[in-house]
């Protein structure tokens, strides 16, 4: 075929942008692949101990069973799909339980309420087995302003817990802290409480770390903050026991001026490069941003226009970097007014009727977030985890179907272009599909044996990757 490019020029133009290709992957290597959780709990630091995870789990089992005793009044309370088509009646209710409860599991998903009664039931497996999935010792808000003898004191014990957590294997699969901002005003205390806090656990555990410890820096505004929590870690990982490079963190995207700057750009590009390969996460912190952008504290909601404008400066800036994104959180308590153990049926009633309206709540704002692509958000009490994991469920459960044929078929479109030495170059989009699954397995939606419906191999889900998958089948 006649062509008219030569080909030293040819090679010296492609070779110039392979570079550019190259450097640009460096920076957008596409999602993490490790295990995300779907919540982080904050809980003030004075309050932490080492069994805080085993307390919160049976705190939130109660709730449920307490005010949702079956999956039918769970499914009514929060409008699950198809709770329309639910009975009523207790007699009724108890034939459908029966009923299902008699029936395979491909059976059940040939009837209506199959959501209702999976999700109830994967709802409370999980609260009895791994309730909570992330915790933050919370230095900031959930602690306040004290005296520093105090929060000196505090943040010793904090750290002895959870030593004493990682000597019990008590600990959640998370748990970081979060320390006060590095603004000019709170900086040294900040400074002083990380320090003390990772000075005593590193003397207690010989220098380990629990698994996934991440530091939490609070209302960021410029990338000097960063800069200066990474010298710090240095300074603390050259002087103690703690592995070089060991000490991670996260952000808070909770003022205006972390998604516009003075010169009007976006800097959160700019506060990840300032971490040096530290920062892992950025969470969302929906009341002090949205009463950043002078919204009244009635309107203060993670629903509001202003919420879903950061959101969308979060992944266009964020996505594809590794980089965990996380929505705020609902602060409104599914907790009744009526407290004590001798109440009256109508004050338990009221309870109830609370409960399930902040369940509700709650539930709405996380089914948002998921639906916007962001897959964890905050938790500020152990009441509020039932609405969480029903949320978090029903989201995959309910797209499962769709979303194996999809990839089923994908799997098989790139098969055959293997077979055939042709390029397959939509790998992105296989990509996509396949952390639908990862995302569903991590948080305990679906087994991995139900990935195996879409073709793939238990093998080759394990790589997390579709290029891999891609790359593994040619080998072959």
């Amino acid at each position: 075929m006649k062509q008219s490019i030569p080909e030293n020029e040819k090679l010296s133009i492609l070779n110039e942008l392979g570079n550019a290709n190259k450097a640009f992957q460096l920076i957008y290597p596409g999602d993490r692949p490790d295990r995300q959780p779907v919540h982080t709990v904050y809980g003030g630091a004075d309050l932490f101990t080492a069994d805080t995870a085993a307390k919160m789990a049976q705190a939130a089992l109660k709730t449920l069973l307490n005010n949702a005793a079956n999956f039918v009044e769970f499914a009514k309370a929060i409008e699950l799909q198809g709770h329309d088509q639910l009975p009523d009646d207790s007699d009724s209710i108890n034939n459908l339980l029966t009923k299902l409860n008699g029936l395979s599991e491909q059976e059940r998903k040939k009837e209506s309420s199959w959501l209702a009664y999976s999700t109830y039931n994967k709802v409370i497996n999980k609260l009895k087995t791994e309730a909570l999935e992330d915790f933050r010792i919370d230095f900031e808000d959930g602690f306040g302003n004290r005296s520093w003898e105090e929060e000196d004191a505090t943040a010793a014990q904090a750290a002895m817990e959870v030593a004493k957590g990682m000597q019990a294997n008590s600990l959640p699969p998370f748990i970081g802290i979060r320390i006060k901002p590095f603004t000019e005003d709170l900086k040294e205390r900040g400074t002083r409480t990380l320090d003390i806090f990772l000075s005593t656990l590193s003397e207690l555990t010989g220098g380990k770390l629990p698994d996934n410890f991440v530091v939490m820096l609070p209302k960021v505004t410029i990338p000097e903050q960063v800069t200066a929590l990474v010298k710090l870690f240095e300074m603390i990982e050259a002087n103690t026991s703690i592995s070089s490079g060991a000490l991670k963190m996260e952000m808070m995207v909770e003022t205006t001026q972390s998604v516009i700057d003075k010169d009007g750009k976006n800097p959160l590009r700019t506060f990840v490069t300032a971490s040096e390969g530290r920062m892992i996460a950025t969470a969302f912190g929906t009341y002090d941003y949205t009463a950043a952008c002078n919204i009244t504290a009635k309107y203060q909601d993670m629903g509001h226009a202003v919420c879903d404008f950061a959101h969308h400066f979060m992944k266009v800036s964020l996505g594809a970097t590794g980089i965990w994104l996380s929505d705020g959180a609902t602060n409104v308590m599914p907790i009744g007014p009526n407290r004590g153990d001798n109440l009256t049926p109508e004050q338990l009633a009221e309870n109830k009727r609370v409960v399930q309206r902040s369940w509700k709540k709650a539930y709405d704002h996380t089914r948002y977030s998921l639906w916007k692509g962001l897959y964890q958000g905050w938790d500020l009490n152990p009441a509020q985890f039932p609405m969480r994991y029903a949320a978090v469920y029903s989201f995959f459960l309910e797209s499962y179907e769709d979303a194996a044929k999809r990839l089923r078929a994908f799997v098989e479109k790139a098969a055959r272009a293997t077979l055939t030495d042709d390029v397959f170059d939509d790998a992105a989009t296989g990509q996509g599909l396949l952390n639908y699954f990862l995302r569903a397995m991590n948080c305990g939606a679906i087994s991995a044996e139900d990935v195996t419906a879409t073709g793939l191999t238990m093998e080759e889900i394990r790589t997390r990757s579709f290029l891999k998958i891609l790359e593994g089948r040619r080998k072959k």
